[in-house]
């Protein structure tokens, strides 16, 4: 069982996006939900969402351990209507989001690009198919940690942006 954070600590709000929703950025939205005991809260949408996670990502993050209950494939015109949560920070995890003009998103999160090659669209066996996904997993989770690691009491500003573009320089 996790523990959580008391609730007297504040809890940050992340949005990853990538184009279609259904991968990258629901796995990294899971990696954050499951690693951040509490202190963070992660979320994900797609510029033209697919509509529904790839089955890979599914497997793979169950297979790990993952709840995937509430994961979903949605617009991030979602988090733009009134009464959605403010994002504290906002990730690109694929170069078309990273292109795109974004919504302005209300409170001025902190943003940052972490793009990677999208699993979904890898071709080969199955097996192939698979590993793209479980390596896409290994570099976001990389990333993630390297972001929940973060003092962020500390940092702001100027500094606290360049250590994020740098996360998201972080290979596999």
């Amino acid at each position: 069982m996790k523990k959580k954070k008391p609730s007297s600590e504040r809890i940050y709000r992340v949005l990853f996006l990538c184009t279609g929703n259904s991968a990258r950025s629901i796995i990294a939205e899971s990696l954050l939900n499951h690693n951040s005991d509490g202190r963070f809260v992660g979320y994900s949408a797609g510029s033209h969402p697919r509509g529904e996670v790839h089955p890979y990502a599914l497997e793979l993050l169950l297979h790990l351990g993952h709840d995937t209950e509430n994961l979903r494939s949605k617009s991030w015109d979602e988090f733009e209507e009134a009464d959605a949560p403010v994002m504290d920070f906002v990730f690109t995890v694929c170069d078309n989001a990273a292109n795109e003009t974004c919504p302005v998103w209300p409170g001025r999160p902190v943003t940052a690009h972490w793009g990677l090659a999208d699993p979904a669209g890898a071709q080969g066996t199955e097996d192939e198919q698979r590993e793209a996904f479980a390596e896409a997993y290994e570099l976001l989770e990389r990333r993630v940690k390297a972001f929940l690691s973060l003092s962020f009491e500390s940092l702001e500003g100027q500094e606290l942006e360049n250590k994020l573009r740098e996360i998201g320089h972080l290979a596999s």
